[in-house]
């Protein structure tokens, strides 16, 4: 505790408070003693000059800190800035948009945009949020790349049986044109959920830069036929292409498979240059595709989640890397649930773009 030393001085006389109001007075008036004026304003003059001094004195100080402080903050010429009016720039195309009149999506990043998990070159690190993990993909990882996503079959195949019936050469037999496909028992269609997935896995690729295909995009009455298909691939230079499917296997079977082409040099087909790199997409695609879903490998066909085979089109006449998924079977009821539930066919789509951006960014 402080202790205060008091030092003996003068007596003051009292001071009124500068506000207060005085008590009226009550008693009754009486004769003023000559001088008796004079004497008592002299005292109520040197009252209120002290009065106005103390004032003055406790005011004056408080004043300066006061317009000090306000200065320090901001005065008249540095004031805060005004707030930034709102952004006027038009709203910059969602990246995943088709390139009008084509099924070829592009990535075109909005002008200024920072890309999402990125920091701008000098900015300051929020710590609050997590660094990219290292090689995560970004909107220029798959920049300079084709891929090609085939979506299986057709919704209007049906009705153009004609069509869809007629025989091509696929190198080592002729067989039809294409097929109507399998569906659930509830009536989902392979053509529906694979052109879902496609257009799902689209998105993700085209926010990383790469240049996307589509085989059909709905957008025909029927087909493509399967040598179509292949040529498609091939005209666009992929770098690789996946084929994407729904099983109409055994009702008691489940699980996803992946089929890699055989080596075949068959009339027009040669796929000695691809088997190598299919093979290594294949694998990619497997691993990838189950850890996206969690969809065990087939227990019905194939082996190990991988099969091979000679009898395919799509792969027979491909000159780029490219394989096929079954992703699941549709006449299984636990698959079927799956494959139509849409935040189920968004993980599909992931596994299938990670493992295309896996192929084309690793050797």
């Amino acid at each position: 505790m402080t202790r205060t030393t008091h030092h003996p001085a003068e007596p003051v006389e009292p001071m009124e408070p500068v506000d207060a109001v005085l008590p009226e007075d009550t008693t009754a008036p009486g004769p003023t003693p000559p001088g008796a004026a004079a004497r008592s304003a002299r005292p109520r003059r040197r009252s209120a000059l002290r009065r106005t001094v103390t004032v003055v004195g406790v005011l004056a100080p408080l004043g300066l800190v006061g317009w000090l402080g306000w200065q320090a903050v901001g005065g008249p010429d540095r004031g805060t800035p005004d707030a930034a009016p709102p952004s006027t720039a038009p709203n910059a195309a969602a990246p995943g948009t088709n390139t009008p009149g084509t099924n070829t999506t592009t990535n075109a990043p909005a002008p200024d945009t920072a890309t999402p998990g990125t920091t701008a070159p000098g900015a300051p690190t929020d710590p609050a949020l997590p660094a990219p993990a290292p090689g995560a993909p970004s909107a220029t990882t798959l920049t300079g790349r084709t891929v090609v996503l085939d979506p299986g079959h057709n919704t209007g195949n049906s009705a153009h049986t004609a069509e869809i019936n007629r025989k091509v050469d696929i190198g080592t037999a002729r067989k039809e044109c294409d097929a109507t496909g399998t569906a659930t028992n509830a009536g989902y269609t392979e053509a529906e959920y694979s052109l879902d997935v496609v257009r799902r896995a689209r998105a993700i690729l085209a926010a990383r830069g790469a240049t996307v295909v589509l085989v059909h995009d709905g957008d025909r009455p029927w087909g493509p036929c399967i040598d179509e298909r292949a040529r498609i691939g091939n005209t666009a230079h992929a770098d690789a292409a996946v084929s994407v499917h729904g099983d109409g296997g055994p009702a008691s079977g489940s699980g996803f498979h992946v089929i890699m082409p055989a080596k075949v040099v068959s009339g027009k087909a040669n796929t000695s240059a691809i088997t190598d790199p299919s093979h290594r997409l294949g694998l990619l695609l497997r691993e990838n595709f189950q850890a996206a879903t969690g969809e065990p490998y087939a227990d019905y066909t194939a082996s190990q989640g991988l099969d091979t085979r000679s009898d395919l089109g799509g792969l027979n006449l491909s000159t780029v890397p490219k394989v096929f998924i079954e992703c699941g079977n549709m006449r299984n009821p636990a698959d079927a649930r799956r494959m139509t539930d849409p935040q189920w066919r968004q993980q599909a789509a992931q596994g299938i773009a990670d493992a295309l951006t896996a192929f084309l960014t690793t050797r």
